[in-house]
């Protein structure tokens, strides 16, 4: 294997198009902070890489506990599956899981340290998320409440520390925003169990979507959308927000896509692109948000 064929297996290891749901949460927390604190850009930055790192271990940890549980096979679409697929040796791979998060705890301390060490608690709970996501006995994966306890650890948890970081303090406000985010990572999880239900069943996973069925697990997928835009349009009604925010609504038609391919197709070849295009849909609406926020700030 060559130097670029071994950058990319690792590429794939991070899963890299999950990324939006560590990325999203912090810049939209810091962002709704921005107007009215100062901008601390160290915390920011450590914040914006501990939670890349404590995604990418728990996409690793992933990767591992469902190779050793035999739920990867030659059969997988997407990016998982790259010890099946590559060869790349398992422990490695779970070892390079445990290290990320130990950087992540490190970039923590620095955190705690210049805020408040309550903060520890908090972290110490997402990343004990992020590993029994797949670890332990009874994996949260392999439960109804995987995509419930990651998308509140990965949205609204995140939102909120990206927002004490800057501020100092937790609004109302700062919650309300961090809703819709919370939803749409929910909706990324959904997506990828709606795509592999039927592999997942054979696996023993009971997954929300197993359990209610494909056609209820639609009309959940896409009321989560409508539910993430009514968040802000309700936000703005209330003045809670300016009318800027309303840009998010530009990305209305990318979920209508994604909503219409898991209608159309059932084969897990074919919902692939849905998937991504439900992590797109998370980055788009949060820079947009991101955007409104930042405009607001302007004077004209």
């Amino acid at each position: 294997m060559t130097g670029a064929s071994r950058l990319r297996v690792w590429w794939r290891v991070l899963r890299p198009f999950t990324l939006t749901a560590s990325i999203v949460p912090v810049i939209v927390g810091t962002a709704v902070a921005v107007p009215s604190y100062p901008f601390h850009t160290w915390r920011f930055l450590a914040m914006l890489l501990a939670s890349v790192l404590i995604q990418s271990a728990t996409n690793m940890f992933n990767e591992y506990y469902d190779y050793q549980r035999g739920l990867d096979d030659e059969r997988m679409v997407g990016i998982a599956g790259t010890i099946v697929r590559d060869g790349v040796p398992p422990k490695v791979v779970l070892r390079l899981g445990f290290a990320f998060l130990a950087a992540a705890l490190l970039l923590g301390v620095y955190l705690c340290a210049t805020t408040s060490w309550w903060l520890a608690l908090v972290g110490v709970i997402c990343m004990a998320v992020g590993y029994f996501y797949s670890g332990g006995p009874l994996p949260l994966a392999y439960t109804p409440f995987g995509e419930i306890a990651a998308a509140t650890a990965m949205g609204p948890t995140i939102v909120l520390i990206a927002f004490y970081l800057q501020s100092g303090t937790v609004t109302l406000r700062a919650l309300w925003v961090s809703i819709p985010i919370g939803l749409l990572i929910g909706a990324i999880l959904f997506a990828n169990n709606m795509r592999d239900m039927a592999q997942d069943a054979e696996g023993g996973r009971r997954t929300m979507v197993i359990l209610i069925g494909r056609e209820r697990g639609r009309v959940l997928f896409a009321s989560v959308f409508v539910a993430a835009y009514l968040v802000v349009v309700a936000m703005v009604a209330l003045g809670m927000l300016t009318p800027f925010a309303l840009l998010v609504l530009l990305t209305v038609p990318t979920a209508v896509y994604v909503v219409r391919l898991y209608y159309q197709h059932t084969e897990p070849a074919k919902l692939h692109k849905a998937v991504k295009g439900t992590s797109n849909l998370l980055f788009r609406f949060g820079v947009l948000m991101v955007c409104a926020f930042l405009v607001s700030t302007l004077r004209f």
